[in-house]
Parts: structure tokens; C-alpha cells; sequence
């Protein structure tokens, strides 16, 4: 089986034999724990229903005032109030995407069942991805020194605008002392926190790991800046549901999204000694490099294609056990085509046999946590054996034809391994596999 997934040109024959001799006898890890805040839900529940009805999360931008900008949606979180889940005066020390994480941290914490602060804080380590990390608080604290000079920049400008400041905050917060890192893989970056959160605790590093990842980016500069590169949809201001169109010929481009999702991990026997819930398995992940451009992914698609296969390999499975395949997909003109060529690639004739569907049609491009939040819904396809809907897709462009992108409906599914696509800015490419839970 194996043997018809690889050849020369991606894979040297070492890695296949690896994968099948090595990769089965290594230790499992399952997810225990699951948390969101995205456009369409605040909650597990109230995200997985919308998400399934196809309700779009997307609406004018009302964090600023836009209506001088050619893109004026985006996805933004509603209804957050960072005093249910800190100190208001500690919410007020940090920037959005970390008040994103502590609140996902504790809801993630309360899911795996596990009391905060978690007991064995050396064994429990923490590994968050974000894109852009607290760029409000930079944007904030420039804005401040030019308009009221420098003596009035708030002291806890640099902390709040880290990168890392939110993988402080989740350790800080569930207690954890272990191993503890931050990636910053532009859209790769919550894909590759589960990936390599799950080898650290294969590798003994830890026994639990809080991973997934938060971005709050809907901001001015990155608007524009995404404007200027032609790269955000601008077609669309007045229908701002329809804006983020995966796959369909009229798309013209991405719109941003902020959301957050943070997954708590643990080895098998360490979530069966203590009676977890269980809500997947981690089967395998991998992460690989265009080596091509810091904006444009390779149009050959062969970067998207070998971390793909890498993801096969280290999970020890072929192509003919992906039940279904969430997309990275967020609705570029040139970006959903190369992933459509490169799942033909990757998958032969059988790629048009397996669902593929686009979760950032109903929240945008949530960037750095777009993964973690797409694990998560894929977790819960596992669960539920349901497929969640690429919706707007209402004329496939000519490059995907063929595909089966379960358009507009949700549909109900046999699905025991997924395959998660994150392909980022800088040629960051990251996949994982997961696998519905069996002892």
C-alpha cells in the first residue's frame, strides 16, 4: 500500500521504510482536550452547529473604522468578554491575541477535565503558534508615541506585543512548568504546534502539552497591506457573507479573520491512567518548505505535495485510507488552485473520491490559528461522522473541477482518518493526520 504513495522525486526510500517499520511501535497520542473562539461560535458546541449549518461568521470590520479601505470585512469574534476569564486589569496588560489564549487554555483545561493549576507542572509543557502575535499592542503603542509622545507609551508595550506572550499567559495560566515554546509559521502555525506538541510527549519531553494556536490580526496596516498585494477580497464589502468564496470562480481573494483554539494533548496511557476523555487520535503530522517565494507558493504545487506525503509517512498510512481532507483553501485567486493541483498529485484518481471541504469560507483566514481551529473540526468530524460544507462555492473554477468539495451542505460521512492542510506565507508548509480514537 505504502509503496504506491512515494517515489523518488519526494521521498527517499529510508523515510518509507520507517514509516513502516518504526512509526507503528512508537508512543500514541490522543487529544483530550478542545477549545474555540472563532467568528461563528465562542463554544465547542455553538462553533460545531454553525459550522455544520454553513453560517458565516464573516460581517464589516467594527474594531476600527474601515470604510476608507478597499477591504472593509472581516471575521471577527463576538460577544468576548476577557473579564470572564482574567482579571480586568490584567486583560487590560495584553494584547487580544493573549486574553484569546487564556480563555481557550482554561476552556480547553475544563474539557480534558484536568484541575488548574494541572498537577505534575514539570511533565506539562506548552507550544503555541500565532502569526503576528500582539501586533495591536505595536500598532497601539506607535500610534500613542506619535500622537501624545513617547513619555505616554504604556510600560507593558513590549510584553503585550511578543510573539510569545501568549504561550506565557497558557503557562502562567493551567500552571504548566515544562517544556515551553512559541512557532510563528505564518498560517502553518497552529497545524505545526499540534505535530510537534505530540512528538515532544513521544519523545518523554512531557506527559500533557497544551497546544493549538491565537491571532487577533484584523488590524489597519495588515488590511491595507494584504489590499495592496491584491491577496484580500475587496468584491464584496456589501454581501460580506459571501466574501470568502474557496474554490469558486468569482473569489477575489482572502478575507482576514482573528480566532483562537488551543487543544490539550497527552500521551495515551497518561490519558487512560486518568480517565480523560478521549476525542482523537494524533496519527502523524509533518512540516516542509516551498523554498520558492516569501508570498506566492510554488505553482508546481510539489512543496504542498511532499508535506503532504510526509504527513502519509509519518502516520504510516496511504492514500487510500484518508477519509476526507480539510483544506487550507482561504479563497486566493492563484493559492486554491495549487492546492487542488497538488491533491491530484498527492492522491492520483483517488482524489476524487474524497470529500475536501474549506472551513474558511464561514470565518476568514484566521492566520496563525487557522489550524489548531480546523483540528478542531475535524476532531469533531470524527466524532459526529459528518463533513461540514465549503459554502459560496456556487461555480467550481475550472482548476478544481472535478474535486468533490461538498458544496453548501454538510453531509454525513464514514470518516476514520483526516488529513488537515496549513500552507503559509514564506513557502510554511505543515499537515496533520488524525484518526478517530480506537483503543
Amino acid at each position: 500500500m505504502l509503496d504506491q504513495l512515494f517515489d523518488e522525486r519526494y521521498l527517499p526510500e529510508p523515510l518509507v521504510q520507517m514509516a513502516r517499520v518504526s512509526r507503528p511501535r512508537r508512543p500514541r497520542v490522543v487529544i483530550t482536550g478542545m477549545s474555540v473562539l472563532s467568528p461563528n461560535g465562542n463554544t465547542i458546541q455553538e462553533f460545531w452547529q454553525n459550522t455544520l449549518e454553513g453560517k458565516s461568521g464573516i460581517a464589516p470590520i467594527t474594531h476600527f473604522d474601515a470604510s476608507a479601505y478597499p477591504s472593509r470585512v472581516a471575521g471577527q469574534i463576538k460577544n468576548f468578554e476577557p473579564r470572564d476569564f482574567m482579571d480586568f486589569k490584567e486583560a487590560r496588560r495584553m494584547a487580544r491575541c493573549s486574553q484569546f489564549a487564556i480563555a481557550c487554555a482554561k476552556m480547553a483545561a475544563q474539557d480534558a477535565q484536568l484541575t488548574l493549576p494541572v498537577e505534575k507542572r514539570d511533565r506539562v509543557g506548552v507550544l503555541i503558534g500565532t502569526a503576528v502575535g500582539g501586533i495591536d499592542a505595536t500598532e497601539e503603542g506607535l500610534r500613542v508615541m506619535v500622537e501624545k509622545g513617547w513619555n505616554r507609551v504604556s510600560p507593558f508595550a513590549i510584553g503585550a506585543a511578543m510573539p510569545n506572550a501568549p504561550a506565557f499567559h497558557v503557562s502562567m495560566t493551567t500552571g504548566a512548568r515544562g517544556y515551553l515554546g512559541t512557532i510563528t509559521a505564518a498560517c502553518a502555525s497552529g497545524t505545526q504546534t499540534i505535530g510537534e506538541g505530540a512528538e515532544l510527549i513521544r519523545r518523554g519531553w512531557a506527559d500533557v502539552m497544551f497546544v493549538g494556536g491565537t491571532e487577533a490580526g484584523i488590524f489597519p496596516v495588515g488590511i491595507v497591506a494584504f489590499s495592496q498585494m491584491r491577496a484580500i477580497s475587496t468584491h464584496y464589502n456589501d454581501a460580506p457573507e459571501t466574501a470568502s468564496r474557496p474554490f469558486d470562480a468569482t473569489r477575489d481573494g482572502f478575507v482576514m479573520g482573528e480566532g483562537c483554539s488551543i487543544l490539550v494533548l497527552e500521551s495515551l496511557e497518561h490519558a487512560i491512567a486518568r480517565g480523560a476523555p478521549i476525542h482523537a487520535e494524533v496519527l502523524g503530522s509533518s512540516v516542509a518548505s516551498d523554498a520558492f517565494d516569501v508570498v506566492a507558493p510554488d505553482p508546481s504545487g510539489d512543496g504542498e505535495v511532499r508535506v503532504m506525503k510526509l504527513a502519509l509517512a509519518d502516520a504510516g498510512v496511504g492514500v487510500d485510507e484518508i477519509d476526507y481532507i480539510s483544506a487550507h483553501a482561504t479563497s486566493t485567486v492563484v493559492g486554491d488552485n495549487i492546492e487542488a493541483k497538488a491533491i491530484k498529485k498527492t492522491f492520483g484518481e483517488r482524489a476524487f473520491q474524497i470529500p475536501i471541504s474549506a472551513h474558511k469560507a464561514m470565518i476568514g483566514h484566521t492566520l496563525g490559528a487557522g489550524g489548531a481551529i480546523e483540528a478542531v473540526a475535524s476532531a469533531l468530524s470524527l466524532r459526529d461522522q459528518m463533513i461540514h460544507p465549503t459554502i459560496n462555492l456556487n461555480e467550481v473554477d475550472a482548476e478544481c473541477a472535478g474535486l468533490d468539495l461538498v458544496p453548501h451542505t454538510a453531509r454525513s460521512a464514514h470518516v476514520e482518518t483526516i488529513l488537515s492542510n496549513s500552507f503559509g506565507l514564506g513557502g510554511q508548509n505543515a499537515c496533520l493526520v488524525l484518526r478517530k480514537f480506537d483503543t
